[in-house]
């Protein structure tokens, strides 16, 4: 019974994070939190594929807990990003469009770590698929410690300003836990899809593979 109420309905999680670990500790810690709450609720990891930073410690944390890691990573970026073995499952692309389209066909939804320009891309990547009709997958945002105060307050100020449609603003879920993202993002999948179903642009690609 406890192991019902702990699975999620989402199956994989693509989460989008830094081949650094940041300065200070409360950011590896989160790392390692959110590995331990998709072991938790049985939710395997679509991942970056590196070994170092942030992408190390939740890639091996999810690994260890006995879910699936599957790392999808460029060729050039291997002697960069991969240091000593690597984690759980590794498939090789050829460019950074490769790997994005790969990492979205494979998740059910998508969280942004803390990060640097790369992850940061990522994640406006996602929104900007989700707000074009491209999938109606759940981006959610662990806003660690604040550390996305200020691209939170960008996006409020684009609705202000008219750049961005508000109800494009909901795209993207944010909390400052692990545990609470993954509870609000549970639950605002529905009300996402039905925003979705309503743009006059549906899916213009054939992915990613669960809509």
């Amino acid at each position: 019974m406890e192991e019902e109420k702990a699975r999620s309905k989402f199956k994989r999680v693509c989460v989008f994070c830094g081949s650094n670990s940041g300065h200070r500790k409360v950011f590896s810690d989160a790392a390692l939190d959110l590995g331990n709450e998709l072991v938790k609720r049985k939710i395997d990891l679509v991942y970056g594929g590196g070994s170092v930073g942030l992408m190390g410690l939740i890639s091996q944390t999810v690994y260890d807990g006995g879910c699936h890691v599957l790392g999808i990573i460029p060729r050039a970026l291997m002697p960069l990003e991969i240091s000593g073995e690597p984690v759980g499952e590794v498939r090789t692309v050829s460019d950074m469009h490769e790997r994005k389209a790969e990492m979205a066909r494979e998740a059910d939804a998508f969280i942004a770590l803390p990060g640097g320009y790369g992850t940061m891309e990522e994640l406006l990547e996602m929104i900007t698929w989700s707000q074009l009709g491209i999938h109606k997958k759940t981006v959610g945002l662990l806003n660690v410690d604040g550390y996305y105060n200020n691209l939170l307050a960008l996006f409020d100020n684009g609705v202000e300003e008219g750049f961005i449609k508000p109800g494009a603003r909901h795209i993207i879920v944010s909390a400052p836990t692990a545990k609470e993202l993954l509870e609000k993002m549970e639950k605002y999948g529905r009300s996402l899809k039905k925003w979705a179903a309503s743009l006059p642009i549906k899916a213009i690609q054939n992915f990613p593979r669960n809509t």
